[in-house]
């Protein structure tokens, strides 16, 4: 078995320490949607805000009350269980009136609207976040110099712990799958263990790139993604291209190991081939599973980053895009303890 890959952080590393989730309401997230429902349609679109409910037992309910399918109910993204969220899901009902709802404790509806299409994954364009880490114990001037910081750099875009399972189990049980072990037994577990191996293999190479120091900077050979795109372009095709990696304009990029998809080259590829070296057949395994290469950026731009003091207690509002992970931002400054 391997454990998860470390990643290190690359602003010095948490000058405090500081309770985390001690309520719900200590850690909010607004869905920022692409997408306004346009009035009619065969899809209901309902606005939810949620109180210590996962996004799966809320569809499986909507599912159960409407009478229809979990198949005919979307989402776009997966919102923690231990806080206050409000995100959109979708209920297809072709030739049925809206559904009368009893709602259960920790569920709220905001805003009903029909619509012509599904929510499909990763509709919104990201979430607003407002976390309030309880009885912080360290030095408030290095946390304040590394909150500038990030405001300014960002931070590696590592996938948080949320991905892998309860302490790593979903990484461990992909990896001891794809060596010839037992296979999930079911369709969503499948896919579980497949992002949570293909997300520790990403954490590993950025994490390489942090120790170099080139999280944020181009090496040869990189793969660029310009800000708020999902398109990729080689480093080399743009001569002002580590000009624009300083400026935040574009960010390197890092594998999620599949079939052969775009590759880097040179030094880069010396770098992800070295790291991914350590889990020998894994990515073979993963194209074996019929998954797909593909490429997300190192860098992780925070936007609109505020903080305030009240007493003891550090309150945080921040904009992330959409796939990215606020207890990574936490990690830079923070260890988590229990209250």
């Amino acid at each position: 078995m391997s454990d998860l890959p470390r990643c290190p952080a690359a602003h010095g590393g948490p000058a405090a320490s500081a309770v985390l989730r001690a309520e719900p309401e200590d850690f909010r997230v607004v869905e920022i949607m692409n997408v306004v429902p346009e009035g009619e349609g065969e899809h209901l679109w309902l606005e939810i805000e949620k109180t210590n409910w996962n996004t799966e037992d809320v569809a499986l309910w909507l599912a159960k009350s409407a009478a229809i399918h979990r198949l005919s109910v979307g989402y776009s993204g997966l919102k923690d269980r231990r806080a206050i969220t409000r995100q959109w899901f979708s209920l297809h009902l072709p030739g049925k009136d809206d559904p009368s709802f009893d709602w259960p404790a920790g569920l709220r509806l905001l805003n009903a609207r029909r619509h012509r299409r599904k929510l499909n994954r990763g509709t919104h364009r990201g979430n607003h976040f407002e976390l309030r880490l309880r009885a912080v114990d360290g030095d408030r001037d290095v946390l304040e110099h590394t909150l500038q910081r990030i405001a300014l750099d960002g931070v590696p875009n590592y996938f948080g712990e949320q991905r892998f399972g309860r302490d790593g189990a979903n990484w461990q049980r992909g990896l001891a799958w794809l060596a010839g072990g037992e296979a999930p037994r079911k369709r969503t577990l499948r896919g579980f263990w497949l992002s949570a191996v293909r997300s520790g293999l990403f954490n590993a190479v950025v994490a390489e790139r942090v120790r170099q120091g080139v999280w944020n900077r181009l090496l040869d050979g990189d793969l660029l993604q310009p800000e708020g795109s999902r398109g990729l372009f080689p480093a080399h095709d743009d001569e002002h291209a580590g000009a624009r990696v300083v400026a935040g304009e574009v960010h390197p990029t890092g594998p999620l190991p599949g079939a052969a998809g775009m590759a880097s080259s040179l030094a880069c590829s010396r770098l992800e081939n070295e790291v991914l070296a350590a889990w020998p057949g894994v990515v073979e395994a993963l194209a074996g599973q019929g998954v797909e290469g593909a490429r997300r950026a190192t860098r992780l731009p925070v936007s609109g980053l505020q903080w305030q003091w009240r007493g003891e207690d550090l309150t945080l509002t921040l904009g992330l895009p959409t796939g990215a992970f606020a207890t990574t931002v936490l990690a830079e400054l923070i260890t988590q303890r229990g209250s």
